[in-house]
């Protein structure tokens, strides 16, 4: 492969295509200010080439995703080209399952590699050649002491690093050592080959660091070809100029090794691409360090890494977000250049705008309370006390108001139905103006009914079933004399429900953030012990048959999705992926809020 490839044309993802169909401004920041200046100087012929580097030892995140979406995108906006490549340089922690899970999650977030999909393997034998050519410069040299005394001599921001006793050692017996290196003469650990730069210097990163290391490993791709393998800062750079890469777009963190990058690419006298580097994403009451994230998993805390709880792309797609409400987010942050936390809220708004759009809306009671319409007709009431529901009606229900292209289904209705037990109040507060002994309601696209009573178990004295009558000119959920009701409920229907399991997730985590927990503590002390609540709730007949991946709207409840791990055929499992912000669920938090604040005054 040539070291400054042709230029060939891109594959624009679908957002950067989207925006330009539509003829909208692209968005400005600081990395897109620095590219245009290079392409107005004429720095690389006005080419713009980005990539995105994942190490294939782990599943992505929400993180990796701007960073996606910010390498693809920049690119695409300016003509240019994306690659993505995997930087496999440590087999101890690598495997073919997370380069494939890699491509998987961005091909579902919309974005186009085309025919350059790359490895750091594919390079090794150039990166060799490479560190052969800075031992004979006298750039680099083959240390032999151990990891402990390479640490201590090295320094640290208090005191400078010192010269070991092989730093001076000869070229020619550096490189003898690392030919005898790679040919797997020496045991792990036995020697390195170590830049040779500045060990007084204030950024450690430029201390005589670490190029090969001795690792005896098989390697995914390369099998055992290889017994050194190179260190990330050395490969890194390489494989950009390699790619003919413009612009290398990376997190805050490696703003310290961008020196120890353009040394190598200046003492190798190759092709140079410009390091930019911009804020990582931080998102209140989640983490995103692997190393955290692994230890949820391999400790129990969570299912895997595709738990809908954490804000991995996997789990993110289980719980039901959207490639649209991901992208969305990230390019709403925007690009920043210090780090800070975004709230959750912004993710979550992101998924509520898309799903309020595209989601088909379903009825489903997830705490049911039995409601009976006596006047039904065939409604009666047995010896026993129970009722049976009588004649069942269709009734046309609208699949989703802000599409009419959704259509409209058919939704029974009998004289025994089953309500949210939270839109009952026998002695209601002034301001709940759900269903109530005497008021008049509306079940959604079915009838007007009024409250005549209640039946309660004799031994708890808790409402078990509430009695109703119905007008049944009604029908619909509109009358001819166009009389106004303060709620519209949903339902549905206890003769033809079906039950399904719900899960009801919520914050991984209790604190925006997990890691406030002092000196001593550890970040599972901020785990939230209501994360996930399993209820069994019962659903119009039409979930009964959802498939796997199928989005909803539960009506006033939340946007849900059918789970596309656990579900099986007829018996479908749904994750909430986000409650919605209704002004009756706010009313009631706002009435319960006072209710306490009289509670407390009366205490006083």
């Amino acid at each position: 492969m040539s070291e400054t490839p042709e230029k060939t044309v891109p594959a624009s993802p679908e957002t950067a295509g989207a925006k330009a169909a539509a003829g909208q401004e692209a968005p400005r920041d600081f990395i897109r200010n620095f590219v245009d200046e290079d392409i107005a100087a004429g720095k690389n012929g006005g080419r713009v080439h980005t990539r995105f580097p994942p190490e294939p030892n782990g599943y992505l995140h929400i993180g990796h995703a701007k960073a996606i979406c910010i390498n693809f995108e920049i690119a695409a906006e300016r003509g240019g080209l994306c690659n993505l490549r995997f930087d496999d340089t440590n087999p101890v922690k690598e495997d073919v399952e997370y380069v494939d899970a890699i491509q998987d999650d961005i091909r579902w977030l919309g974005y186009d590699w085309e025919d350059r999909l790359y490895f750091a393997s594919d390079y090794f034998e150039r990166m060799y050649e490479l560190a052969e050519q800075l031992v004979e410069q006298g750039d680099a040299y083959v240390d032999s002491c151990t990891s402990e005394e390479i640490r201590e001599l090295r320094g640290d921001t208090t005191r400078d690093g010192m010269a070991g006793p092989w730093r001076e050692r000869p070229k020619a017996e550096s490189l003898d050592l690392l030919r005898r290196m790679r040919a797997g003469e020496f045991e792990d650990g036995a020697h390195v080959l170590r830049a040779k730069i500045d060990l007084c210097s204030p950024n450690i990163n430029l201390r005589d660091p670490i190029i090969y290391r001795i690792r005896h490993v098989e390697h995914h791709r390369t099998g055992d070809a290889w017994c050194i393998y190179p260190m990330y800062d050395w490969a890194h750079g390489i494989e950009d100029s390699i790619e003919g890469i413009t612009h290398s777009l990376c997190s805050l963190e490696f703003e310290n090794h961008r020196p120890l990058y353009d040394w190598f690419l200046e003492k190798l006298g190759v092709h140079h691409p410009r390091q930019i580097e911009f804020a990582r994403l931080n998102l209140s009451f989640s983490v995103m360090s692997k190393r955290l994230i692994t230890r949820l998993v391999d400790e129990g805390r969570v299912s895997g890494w595709d738990d809908p709880r954490l804000t991995t792309l996997r789990g993110l797609r289980r719980r039901g977000y959207t490639p649209a409400s991901v992208r969305n987010f990230c390019n709403g942050v925007g690009v920043a250049k210090f780090n800070s936390t975004i709230e959750m809220v912004r993710l979550e708004n992101e998924l509520r705008s898309d799903l309020n759009k595209h989601a088909e809306r379903r009825m489903a009671v997830l705490d049911p309370l039995e409601v009976v319409i006596t006047d039904w007709p065939g409604a009666e009431q047995a010896e026993d006390g129970s009722w049976s529901g009588g004649e069942a009606v269709l009734v046309e229900a609208i699949n989703n108001h802000e599409d009419e292209s959704a259509g409209r289904r058919e939704v029974p209705f009998s004289g025994r139905l089953l309500i949210e037990r939270a839109d009952f109040m026998e002695d209601p507060p002034k301001k709940f103006f759900r269903m109530a002994p005497g008021r008049e309601v509306r079940l959604r696209y079915g009838y007007y009914v009024t409250c005549t009573g209640v039946e309660k178990d004799p031994v708890t004295g808790e409402v078990v079933r509430v009695l109703c009558t119905h007008d049944p000119a009604s029908k619909g959920g509109n009358t001819e004399d166009g009389r106004k009701v303060k709620a519209t409920l949903h339902w549905v229907s206890a003769d033809h429900a079906a039950d399904v399991e719900v899960r009801l997730y919520d914050h991984l985590f209790s604190k925006p953030n997990p890691m406030d927990v002092g000196k001593d503590g550890d970040f599972f002390e901020s785990l939230n012990p209501s994360s996930l609540e399993v209820v069994t709730a019962k659903v119009e007949p039409s979930l009964a048959l959802a498939e796997p991946g199928f989005r909803c709207q539960f009506e006033r409840v939340g946007y849900f999705c059918a789970d596309t791990v656990d579900s099986k055929p007829g018996a479908p499992i749904f994750n909430r992926s986000v409650s919605l912000r209704d002004s009756w669920a706010n009313a009631e938090k706002a009435e319960a809020n006072k209710r306490k604040q009289a509670e407390q005054r009366a205490k006083k």
